[in-house]
């Protein structure tokens, strides 16, 4: 299992994303017991936002990884492109922390574009960066025009990475943004690496083919979409799960090494992209 590089530090190539969890009281301590089921398995990169649950999200986090070493997981959030400006993003940033319950984050999004200018975003991270309460910064949800717009401002470089969907059924990144950010040298953080569940209507659970090459692997099919998607050794992976057994396979999916003919067998039926797609959201 390869590790992959993000600002400067070599993660667990599967994290846990936390969008929908903490809203609800009664799934609280299952909530908790997935995300540290997840980092006793070797999960270190969590990601959460301000946005989830208007801050329950953070708070179930912080309540989770109470027990843990703080330097050894690599904290995500994200702020809202609304509170983006020099003036609101640091007390965005510093509720963030407080609901967190830490002194800093390893890498701090915008959510996506918003109408506050990029460059103000940026010069606001920058500061919050030289103040030593995030590690890192980086963008959400942005496509190549926007990533070409950063990387031509004077801090753009320090954009550490850029977490878009990306899925087997979602490739339109492998187009021109997949290419541009591995010439950078730029990871990419994945959500709905499963298509929540098979859920965004491309059937990935009713394919022949991926069902025997799961069947070949000793795993589910779920299993093989993660595997897929971590694959280039270059992207982090954030399914979220509150069930602890589903957080276990996902980790256990890291070890899988799917073959050249697994590769191209699964091209077959969800082929590369030949042209620019908008990129695909939420």
């Amino acid at each position: 299992m390869n590790k992959v590089k993000i600002a400067g530090r070599k993660v667990f190539p599967i994290g846990l994303g936390t969008w929908t969890m903490g809203d609800k009281a009664d799934n609280f301590e299952q909530e908790v017991e997935a995300i540290r089921v997840a980092l006793d398995h070797g999960v270190q990169v969590i990601d959460t936002a301000e946005m989830y649950g208007d801050g329950n999200a953070e708070r179930l986090v912080a309540h989770a990884i109470k027990p843990y070493n703080r330097e050894e997981l690599f904290l995500i959030s994200k702020v809202l492109p609304s509170n983006a400006s020099k003036k609101q993003l640091p007390i965005s940033l510093e509720n963030s922390l407080k609901r967190l319950k830490t002194d800093y984050l390893d890498l701090y999004l915008l959510h996506w574009k918003g109408n506050i200018p990029i460059e103000e975003t940026i010069e606001a991270l920058e500061k919050v960066k030289s103040e030593g309460k995030i590690k890192s910064w980086g963008v959400s949800n942005l496509d190549v025009d926007d990533l070409e717009k950063i990387m031509k401002l004077p801090d753009g470089i320090k954009c550490a990475s850029n977490q878009v969907r990306y899925n087997l059924g979602d490739r339109g990144i492998e187009f021109d943004l997949v290419p541009m950010m591995n010439k950078l040298e730029m990871p990419l953080i994945a959500y709905a690496p499963v298509a929540r569940g098979d859920s965004l209507g491309t059937n990935l659970t009713k394919q022949k083919v991926l069902k025997e090459i799961a069947e070949k692997h000793h795993s589910d099919t779920f299993q093989i979409l993660l595997a897929w998607c971590i694959c280039n050794g270059q992207t982090i992976a954030i399914p979220q799960s509150s069930n602890t057994a589903h957080v276990i396979d996902n980790v256990k999916a890291a070890k899988i090494r799917l073959t050249q003919q697994d590769l191209e067998q699964l091209d077959s039926i969800y082929p590369k992209p030949s042209m620019k797609q908008p990129l695909a959201l939420w």
